[in-house]
């Protein structure tokens, strides 16, 4: 979870590879209107994102009934969406790529082929509701640190679980 631009869907690729796990690539999910809105520089509101939202704990849904395990890229900025996709489920657990507007704005300039504008970036800080660690399954990483060495911290992190 995080801002655009934090680097989780990086993240998210390499934690598949190591586990072996899908990897659903929330972006993917949203319904075209989402995407029209948001590549046109216009936020989402929370009826915007509840349907996206109601497919992504489908999914975790899904694989928590097969008993399998798997990877979800998304933003998950507030509380209220952590609760939803999770629904407070112990054996969900959300990883925050923490970073300010400097550390994550250069990111997106250099981005290409992806729809979320670079001017949407202070929406999704303002939406942002930083995770609170003694309510929420988080781990917080610094997203100036190596995908690598963020992608073995989450891994192991996950196996000390018993995941």
């Amino acid at each position: 979870m995080g801002v655009s631009g934090c680097g989780k869907s990086t993240l998210a690729q390499l934690m598949a590879e190591r586990m072996g796990w899908p990897l659903i690539e929330g972006d993917e999910l949203h319904p075209p209107a989402n995407i029209a809105r948001m590549s046109n520089g216009i936020p989402l509101t929370d009826t915007d994102r509840e349907p996206w939202l109601d497919l992504i704990a489908g999914r975790i849904r899904s694989w928590r009934e097969a008993g399998q395990y798997g990877i979800v890229t998304c933003s998950s900025l507030k509380r209220s969406y952590r609760r939803q996709i999770g629904a407070d489920s112990a054996d969900v657990c959300f990883v925050y790529l923490k970073g300010s507007r400097e550390d994550i704005m250069p990111r997106l300039y250099q981005r290409t082929g992806h729809f979320m504008p670079v001017a949407m970036l202070d929406s999704q800080f303002a939406t942002l509701e930083e995770p609170d660690m003694h309510e929420e399954v988080v781990m917080v990483l610094d997203v100036n640190a190596p995908q690598v060495q963020l992608a073995e911290l989450v891994c192991a992190h996950l196996a000390r679980l018993s995941l």
